[in-house]
């Protein structure tokens, strides 16, 4: 399930593609208009920022903008980004793998094998996903 910090962030993202301008987005505006904390959205989209999703413009006239287009922004990466990995369990993590303590061979676990096709089913999905379809 996404956590609330995931859906906002899509919200936010999503809301800054449909204006198609220029301008850069306030916080106020997307908080107000998606409502969203705007406190919890700061936070949300510094990390959109840092993380090269988004721009910002500071004082009069300043917000955020898109610094990808919207195809070029696959669900798959906001997810990572927001939310850490895709895998369900780490031990089939792509970007995060970690052993699992009560795992002593891999290729014997059932679990292990499905949420290997879990995963994989899931990020032809959202690899295939961008922006650019939220907008539609």
């Amino acid at each position: 399930m996404l956590s609330k910090k995931t859906k906002y962030g899509l919200k936010a993202l999503t809301y800054i593609a449909r204006k198609r301008c220029d301008d850069p987005v306030l916080i106020s505006e997307i908080a107000s208009n998606e409502n969203i904390s705007q406190k919890f959205l700061e936070s949300i989209l510094l990390t959109l920022r840092k993380t090269g999703f988004l721009g910002s413009k500071k004082g009069k006239g300043g917000g955020y903008y898109l610094i990808k287009e919207p195809k070029n922004i696959t669900m798959a990466s906001v997810i990572r980004v927001l939310e850490g990995p895709i895998a369900m369990v780490p031990c089939v993590s792509l970007n995060f793998y970690e052993k699992c303590d009560d795992c002593p061979d891999e290729d014997k676990c059932a679990v292990h094998s499905v949420m290997i096709e879990v995963r994989d089913s899931t990020l032809k999905v959202l690899e295939n996903k961008t922006l650019a379809d939220f907008v539609k």
